[in-house]
């Protein structure tokens, strides 16, 4: 399975949601499973973003259905990020 970073931000219907229903965030993580994918670590951020999201999935076209998915509702908007151990990194470099 690969893994990947989601970065996202709330819209303002985003921000309304969660605070009138801050479990929302955590329905979100089963319907990202029930998509195919596995969230294996979730953040609250400050700053430019709001969440971070680190997803186990296995490839790139179940992600790009989740992203679109997840963006078209209207209450976020994110970055998907593939990503790799540093250990890959690494053995990847001396091939």
């Amino acid at each position: 399975m690969a893994l990947y970073i989601l970065v996202s931000t709330l819209t303002d219907d985003g921000r309304k949601t969660v605070k009138s229903k801050p479990e929302r965030i955590k329905e979100v993580n089963k319907e990202i499973e029930g998509m195919g994918a596995k969230v294996l670590g979730q953040y609250a951020v400050l700053g430019i973003y709001d969440f971070i999201n680190i997803v186990e999935a296995p490839n790139n076209e179940t992600m790009a259905r989740i992203s679109v998915a997840l963006g078209a509702r209207g209450t976020i908007q994110m970055m998907t990020l593939p990503a790799m151990t540093i250990e890959e990194f690494v053995k990847t470099l001396k091939k």
